[in-house]
């Protein structure tokens, strides 16, 4: 019982804002910054206009297929690699394992300036090329080999040896036996993968110049009159419509989320 409300305690700074968040972008654009949350006028004006006022709708698509696709590249990347290096036996595969892991000491501030240099002789700036190559390659996906790695070494090696018994190769191994036993690492990647790419929001802004290119982070912060000032209610309607799908999708999702982590050995 103790547990329980201790948990119930540390919920509030969390779940609070969120409420407010949604209460308040029910609320007219007066009434926003008054003391209750609640309003006895409810309208939906302020997510009508969050679709008006920019693509936002195209905005949200752009997020919504760049992060499938980021997540898909991410997954097969990952299990790949995760399984080459939990397997198969190879001079410095350890040391090799360590550069790669030197990927997440690297913060992308380091990395964006001479990232435009080449995506700009590429020819792909103002498109969304380097949010896909750079997320679906970068730390996310490092973190994701590390997890399927760690879940790799857990499986006991008699499977594989039954496995090669009946004729199969590593392929065949890593298709038919390791991956449907790895769907609680998988669903952890997936998601950890799918939330970096959704909130990206350095790159975006750094890449993109179009508004019908922009994706949900970057979309966010272009809610503004016509003299500067914030839009609040439009803004708080937009961040809902950008949060709650990821809250819906942890909430349905979050026991293979936290099955696939301890699998991992991650703390």
């Amino acid at each position: 019982m103790l547990l329980v409300l201790a948990l119930a305690v540390l919920a509030i700074p969390f779940v609070v804002p969120t409420v407010w968040m949604v209460a308040a972008s029910l609320k007219p654009l007066p009434e926003i910054f008054a003391l209750s949350p609640w309003t006895d006028q409810p309208t939906l004006a302020a997510y009508k206009e969050a679709f008006t006022f920019q693509p936002f709708a195209r905005q949200y698509l752009n997020s919504v297929y760049i992060a499938v696709l980021v997540t898909l590249i991410t997954l097969v990347v990952s299990a790949l690699g995760g399984y080459a290096f939990a397997r198969i036996r190879f001079p410095g595969a350890n040391a090799l394992f360590l550069v790669v892991l030197t990927g997440l000491l690297v913060p992308s501030e380091v990395t964006i300036v001479p990232l435009f240099q080449l995506f700009k002789r590429a020819g792909m700036i103002n498109t969304h090329w380097p949010l896909i190559l750079v997320t679906a390659l970068a730390a996310p996906c490092v973190l994701a080999t590390f997890i399927m790695r760690q879940f790799f070494i857990a499986l006991p090696v008699e499977l594989e040896e039954a496995a090669r018994l009946d004729g199969l190769g590593r392929p065949g191994i890593w298709l038919r036996i390791c991956l449907p036993l790895a769907k609680p690492a998988l669903s952890a990647v997936a998601i950890l993968t799918f939330l970096a790419s959704w909130n990206l929001y350095l790159e975006p802004t750094v890449y993109l110049t179009s508004p019908e290119l922009f994706t949900l982070p970057q979309a966010l912060t272009r809610f503004t009159d016509a003299y500067g000032g914030q839009m609040w209610n439009t803004q708080l309607a937009a961040a809902t419509m950008t949060v709650l799908p990821m809250l819906i999708v942890f909430v349905l999702a979050q026991r293979q989320f936290v099955e696939g982590l301890a699998h991992s050995g991650l703390k």
